[in-house]
């Protein structure tokens, strides 16, 4: 069915189409052409972009999915319109498994569609736009640090919906050495926020690997649970220096220290607690799913040291500081050093909200302090949608909690939030803390360097 111009002339919020269009490059050739309207109404006069999706990664969830068109929509700020301009995905009955960045970026060959494909653009373009004559359609582009990737297995959760496990080779570190450091990967992504990674861990060759060698796809790759290189999660961890002493005291008197995980995803900062921080760990996960792929592909265990509760966090927490034991019986366990959160609410129209609203509750919180020691510590990940919701959050904190800290993740997205029961004591001295010594080792400096009382 042909499509009306008319439609397209004014701005329909949250509108999605998507249509096929002759490649004027390539006779007897299609380009897959969508036009999504930003969920927010212009103010003033619409902005329109254009974006071609790198080639052969047509089928990729981020560039074939409406989801996928929101967040890149919502990773351009102020554009009101954007049109995405693609070859036709492979006519397969499943996604092309594995993907190697080209050789040749075609540079010369886009920017002649770029020039042959103006026309259509300015006629997808909004009245609005011309009312100071011809707008310019800038041309954005996607970049990402992926050179290859694999599929290890697609998989779909009760809650989450459908998820992708895939190994992917990055961009490497320029060494003092013949080669650049080759840098593997293990991620975990779920299609209902396609560009956005869940879970991510090194990942290592089982076999070794030299400049030269076979990669991605091509040898066996193994787990590294030591290292965390999610972007929040080393100063989730780098929070522990608040309280370190109260830990080596811990330690001291022969307990483990005790964590609390609201949210496991891949398991990766579980086992880097146990495995790196000799911590007992429970985990927390709403979909059953999600644990089956952290045991199978993200090297978590669930044993004795590291126990995994499937069910709603809130719902958990909650029912834990409820819960009434004999202290001369065998019960779960009530209280916890730390409580460390990772949880999010999405929506591809506004993109990721870190922590859920609902857990901002009063009595959530409550809970939440109700089940840590008297020394205990909260850390958790925020992804502020908006100024006021990082307003609203240190606010509900406060109310509850003794001392607020903050940890600046450094990627514009994120900052980990800190909440104390008791007010924070430091020793004069720290080099007799075995704790915290370990700490340095397995961490970075720079985040704990970096922790700031609010």
């Amino acid at each position: 069915m042909a499509l009306d111009k008319s439609t397209f002339e004014t701005i329909a919020p949250s509108r999605f189409i998507s249509f096929t269009f002759p490649n004027p490059s390539l006779s007897n050739s299609l380009l897959r052409i969508s036009v999504l309207d930003s969920p927010i109404y212009p103010l003033k006069s619409p902005r329109v972009a254009a974006m071609f999706v790198p080639k052969r990664r047509e089928s990729d969830w981020i560039f074939s999915t409406e989801s996928g068109h929101f967040q890149l929509l919502h990773n351009s700020p102020g554009i009101s319109r954007l049109i995405l301009v693609g070859n036709l995905p492979i006519n397969d009955s499943s996604p092309p498994e594995f993907y190697r960045r080209p050789v040749d970026n075609d540079e010369s060959l886009q920017s002649g569609l770029e020039v042959s494909l103006k026309p259509l653009f300015l006629a997808l373009s909004p009245k609005s736009c011309f009312e100071n004559g011809i707008p310019e359609i800038p041309i954005l582009r996607y970049e990402d640090n992926v050179v290859r990737s694999v599929v290890l297995g697609r998989f779909i959760g009760s809650l989450v919906g459908e998820m992708v496990v895939e190994d992917v080779e990055i961009e490497g570190r320029i060494e003092l050495v013949s080669c650049p450091k080759r840098e593997f990967r293990r991620r975990l992504r779920f299609k209902r926020m396609p560009n956005f990674i869940q879970t991510e861990i090194p990942i290592l060759p089982k076999m070794g690997l030299g400049c030269d060698s076979a990669g991605i796809g091509e040898v066996e790759f193994l787990p590294d649970i030591g290292v965390l290189v999610h972007p929040y999660l080393a100063p989730m961890a780098a929070s522990l220096k608040l309280v370190g002493s109260y830990i080596e005291d811990r330690i001291r008197s022969g307990f483990k220290p005790k964590s609390l995980c609201l949210g496991v995803g891949g398991g990766a900062l579980l086992a880097f607690l146990r495995n790196q921080l000799d911590f007992v760990v429970v985990g927390v996960e709403a979909d059953e799913q999600v644990v089956s792929v952290a045991k199978q592909y993200f090297g978590l265990e669930d044993d004795g040291h590291i126990k995994i509760w499937v069910g709603d966090a809130m719902d958990y927490i909650e029912r834990l500081a409820h819960q009434s034991c004999d202290k001369n019986s065998d019960c779960v366990e009530t209280e916890f050093d730390v409580v460390m959160v990772d949880l999010d609410s999405s929506d591809v129209r506004t993109g990721v909200c870190a922590p859920p609203l609902d857990f901002v509750r009063k009595h959530v919180l409550l809970a939440v302090r109700s089940v840590l020691c008297d020394n205990g510590l909260l850390a958790i990940n925020v992804i502020p949608p908006s100024g006021s919701f990082h307003e609203i959050i240190v606010h509900e904190f406060g109310e509850v909690f003794s001392e607020l800290y903050q940890i600046d993740v450094g990627n514009g997205e994120n900052f980990v939030l800190i909440a104390t029961k008791s007010p924070v004591t430091f020793p004069v001295s720290d080099c007799e803390n075995s704790f915290l010594s370990k700490l340095k080792v397995v961490l970075s400096d720079a985040f704990m360097d970096s922790i700031r009382k609010m």
